[in-house]
C-alpha cells in the first residue's frame, strides 16, 4: 500500500502545480496582429481577450473605442460557450464521473 499512497501525494502535488500554472495564465499577456499592425488583440495565457486595438484609419475614430468593446465582449462571450460545450461534452465522455473541481480535461 505504499505505492498507492506515494502515487495519491503525487497526484495532490500535480494538482497545486497545475492551479499555480493556471493561475499564472491569467496574467500572462500576449500580442497577436493582423493587416501590417492595424488589429492587434492582447489574450492571457487562457485565452481570454484582454485587449482590442483597431487603426482608427478603419473606422470613425469617433466609434473606435466602443467598436473594440464590443469585439472584446463578443470574442469572451463566444469563448465562455466554447467552455460551456466542451464541460458537456467531457461529461458524456466521462459518463457523468464526478471529478474534481478545477481537474480540467484534456490535459
Amino acid at each position: 500500500m505504499k505505492n498507492l499512497g506515494q502515487m495519491m501525494k503525487q497526484a495532490a502535488e500535480m494538482q497545486a502545480k497545475m492551479a499555480e500554472f493556471q493561475a499564472q495564465l491569467a496574467q500572462v499577456e500576449i500580442p497577436g496582429k493582423a493587416g501590417g499592425g492595424m488589429v492587434e488583440v492582447t489574450l492571457n495565457g487562457k485565452g481570454e481577450m484582454r485587449r482590442l486595438r483597431i487603426d482608427p484609419t478603419l473606422v470613425r475614430p469617433e466609434d473606435a473605442a466602443i467598436l473594440e468593446d464590443l469585439v472584446v465582449a463578443a470574442h469572451n462571450d463566444a469563448r465562455a460557450k466554447v467552455e460551456q460545450y466542451m464541460a458537456e461534452e467531457m461529461k458524456k465522455l466521462t459518463g457523468g464521473l464526478n471529478l474534481p473541481a478545477g481537474l480540467k480535461l484534456p490535459f
